[in-house]
């Protein structure tokens, strides 16, 4: 079972007309129950998922820029105050183990790893053996999640962003051994069809002005890809019809 059980958002005290209080999503509070090991936030682009998991990452005492609570190194701060507001509910107590990766920072924190490496090489093992930087993107971010995670609670916004579609699957198989141990927990922001397809997962959509559970084949992300391949003509013949 998943150590965070709930979270719970109170804005009251806080301005809804500031960031991130003024995100539709978030404006009314938010209380969320985790009942699976694997729960996808999904929504458009500024609908508040990489900011609910940038708060959760906060409480943890991860790095916000990408790490754990081991990994010290600052580079431009990008965190709301949402965790201020935010209330996490844990069995059987907190858990501080795991890992915040955002895919935006990722050369940022494989850049402070380099530097480990370099005054302790018997570091380089937990990475792959190697310099990430040495790797290609999607190798480093897969060397990353087979080396270093193990047990905890991992929060993942946007990771297929290096991974192709084969990779993707890798990925999967990951997912699938650590939280099938019962020592794993992920919470995930993506927009990728392949990963939201993780059987037994839950899904929350951020997309209609406030959070709510759906169905894989509920997920816009399913729906158009399986229209655009099923008939990617009709698609381009609205996208170009304007064409000369």
């Amino acid at each position: 079972m998943p150590f965070l059980k709930r979270l719970k958002i109170d804005n009251n005290g806080y301005d809804k007309k500031v960031f991130p209080f003024n995100i539709p999503a978030i404006q009314d509070g938010v209380e969320l129950e985790f009942t699976e090991n694997v729960t996808f936030f999904v929504g458009e682009n500024g609908s508040g998922k990489s900011t609910i998991l940038e708060a959760i990452a906060d409480i943890c005492g991860f790095n916000l820029s990408g790490g754990s609570k081991n990994h010290n190194y600052e580079f431009y701060k990008t965190e709301s105050n949402l965790s201020s507001a935010m209330k996490l509910s844990w069995y059987p107590s907190k858990v501080t183990q795991g890992f915040f990766m955002r895919a935006e920072s990722f050369f940022n924190f494989a850049t402070y790893v380099d530097k480990l490496i370099e005054d302790d090489a018997r570091l380089a093992h937990a990475y792959g053996g190697k310099s990430l930087h040495k790797q290609s993107h999607g190798e480093s971010f897969l060397s990353l999640f087979k080396n270093r995670f193990e047990k905890g609670i991992y929060i993942l916004d946007e990771p297929e962003a290096a991974l192709s579609p084969q990779r993707q699957l890798s990925f999967l198989l990951i997912i699938h051994e650590l939280e099938k141990s019962g020592k794993a927990q992920f919470l995930i922001a993506t927009h990728s069809p392949i990963l939201l397809s993780y059987p037994n997962s839950t899904i929350f959509s951020l997309d209609d002005d406030h959070i709510k559970r759906i169905d894989y084949k509920e997920t816009e992300h399913y729906k158009l890809t399986k229209q655009f391949l099923d008939s990617p003509e009709r698609y381009y013949r609205n996208l170009f019809n304007n064409d000369g």
